[in-house]
């Protein structure tokens, strides 16, 4: 063969080799995942928010699936090849931290772009700490968005909202994966949130709470992860916060909301706490054995005297509806003033950044 059909030829090979685009946007919001496993017999996609479905394979053992149009939304996703996770190697700088599941995320860009994604705004800025929990007995560190125009030279404070994330995520998982810094900003310059600061903590009261194989999770467990994790954040964190950061410390100016393990934590730190919150916002939360023991004394009254707002918050199609109806009845057989929403969605970040949105603008007014 001359060397010019060797060039062509060997070009030809790398053309062939060529990484595969995935996940690939198309303009009609339908998008398309691809992964390369010739040796693969099943490869599933799990698309968040929809069941799991099979994906095809061509001659060249590229596995492929296109949705139909999508909402505009960030949607997590995974491949699962013969019974194992993959994680998608064409987008690693879309990866969903997470100390359980492993995932990827593909935004579906909304026109006009919706609250979740970066826009032309002035931005906050994140701060990252670290610190010894003498409570938990471990290393962690802590999240803190200052809204645009924050000094800490400047005479003036702000109110803090505590936002809490769920059972397998980490500290950074309200930012990365909730967008809360986003939300937030464009909120602030629409002029529908008022400008606060957001603190975003390591969510465990017991060092390896969260792992693949599940744990030792039972009723003892549980309890102390809740008991440590709430006189962590109050002794630890907030302290912290409040040496730290220009931030009023009133209770009317602090806010404390979460997820899922932190929608729980949410409500056994604040409904146990009156004095101390005076917005509490569960977004489909879970994890509490037993409501009654989980607050006891709780006192309609009290909490409509101490409370601005209390906030309890489902996706219909979600596992722990029936936990939070039966919440929302309690609490209303105790003659406790709430706003109990549901909303169409499983127990998905689509639904919770939604509910961000609209319990901050609820804030400090």
């Amino acid at each position: 063969m001359t060397t010019v059909g060797l060039l062509v030829l060997a070009i030809s090979v790398v053309a062939l080799q060529k990484p595969p685009i995935s996940p690939e946007v198309h303009p009609d919001r339908s998008v398309t995942f691809r992964l390369v496993d010739p040796g693969a017999t099943k490869v599933e996609l799990g698309l968040e928010g929809a069941d799991s479905v099979p994906m095809t394979r061509d001659g060249n053992g590229v596995w492929s699936y296109t949705t139909g149009p999508l909402a505009p939304d960030i949607y997590g996703y995974s491949f699962n090849a013969d019974g194992q996770t993959r994680l998608d190697p064409q987008n690693p700088s879309m990866v969903k931290p997470n100390l359980v599941w492993s995932g990827n995320m593909v935004l579906v860009p909304g026109d006009p772009a919706e609250p979740w994604e970066r826009q032309n705004v002035p931005h906050g800025i994140l701060h990252h700490h670290f610190y010894h929990s003498g409570v938990v007995g471990d290393d962690r560190d802590y999240f803190v968005y200052t809204p645009p125009g924050y000094k800490a030279t400047a005479r003036k404070k702000y109110p803090v909202l505590y936002l809490l994330h769920g059972y397998s995520d980490i500290a950074n998982g309200w930012t990365e994966v909730g967008k809360a810094n986003e939300i937030l900003d464009n909120l602030i310059a629409q002029g529908r949130a008022k400008p606060m600061l957001v603190v975003m903590t390591f969510g465990y009261g017991v060092p390896g709470y969260a792992s693949p194989n599940g744990g030792n999770r039972g009723p003892d467990v549980e309890k102390k992860n809740y008991d440590n994790y709430r006189e962590s954040l109050l002794k630890e964190v907030v302290p912290a916060v409040e040496s730290d950061y220009r931030v009023k410390t009133d209770k009317a100016d602090r806010a404390i909301a979460g997820l899922s393990m932190g929608g729980a934590e949410t409500l056994y730190v604040g409904l146990n706490n009156l004095d101390t919150f005076s917005y509490v916002g569960a977004f489909s939360s879970g994890g509490l054995r037993d409501i009654e023991t989980s607050f006891p004394g709780f006192d309609g009254a009290k909490a409509n005297e101490k409370l601005k707002l209390l906030w309890v918050s489902c996706g219909t199609e979600d596992g722990l509806i029936r936990f939070n109806r039966t919440l929302v009845k309690w609490l209303k057989a105790k003659n406790a003033n709430l706003q109990a929403l549901e909303t169409p969605g499983r127990h998905t970040w689509m639904v919770w950044r939604r509910n961000l949105i609209a319990f901050s603008q609820q804030l400090f007014r």
